[in-house]
């Protein structure tokens, strides 16, 4: 089947993250976005708000990150800030697990957190990604919170937030999609730049990515389809 604009534009969370960006920068951000017609927008927990005016009446979803970028957040303050989150018009929310628990190997409280969060993220609504950070894990450790995730109902896995040495690897794609139950979907987050390399985790079973370079992928695919 051939693959549509709207596929590979409803694939992308177009990123806003960078510490140094602007409100205007933001703004742009959002406004491209709703041109583009992606999938969502992360942005800023603090502009969150501003993000859903701004996609009100379009098809792109608000977001925002839980506990970014180190996920040493303790998890009263990562349910408040879904909290937080979910009052602003947060419909998506991109929650980093504690990584030094998962290194610690305490998967009684790295589960208890991650159902914690996606638990008050449901009874509001909406949907949670779960950051891994693969670059710090072994693949015992991914395997394991794919599980956990499908366990308690989270909605996405995602390999990393982008400021680790290494983000989205093929072979880390491919374990997640293994070890992740069916309902849970997979992001790609880390090294997302060109519609090449889009294309190429789509293919294995990525359905949505982090980008930064959202206007020239989609551009690239548009170019290609006038052809």
């Amino acid at each position: 089947m051939e693959i549509t604009y709207r596929d590979v534009a409803k694939m992308i969370d177009h990123s806003l993250l960078n510490p140094t960006i602007t409100q205007a920068e933001l703004d742009a951000g959002c406004q491209l976005a709703v041109a583009y017609d992606v999938a969502s927008v992360c942005i800023m927990p603090y502009s969150l708000k501003r993000c859903a005016e701004i996609l009100h009446g379009s098809s792109v979803a608000p977001s925002t990150t839980i506990g970014f970028p180190h996920g040493g957040h303790t998890t009263s303050i990562k349910v408040k800030e879904a909290e937080q989150a979910l009052a602003d018009g947060g419909k998506e929310l991109d929650m980093v697990v504690n990584i030094s628990k998962v290194l610690s190997g305490d998967w009684g409280y790295v589960t208890d957190e991650i159902k914690a969060v996606v638990d008050v993220t449901h009874a509001g609504g909406a949907l949670v990604k779960v950051i891994f950070e693969n670059a710090y894990l072994d693949d015992d450790m991914k395997i394991r919170l794919c599980q956990v995730c499908g366990d308690v109902g989270a909605d996405w896995v995602k390999t990393s937030t982008g400021y680790a040495p290494s983000g989205a690897t093929d072979a880390d794609l491919i374990l997640m999609r293994k070890y992740a139950p069916a309902h849970v979907q997979v992001k790609a987050a880390g090294g997302v730049r060109t519609l090449e390399r889009l294309l190429e985790v789509r293919a294995l079973g990525v359905t949505r990515a982090g980008a930064t370079r959202t206007a020239e992928i989609l551009d690239a695919f548009r170019a290609r389809q006038a052809a």
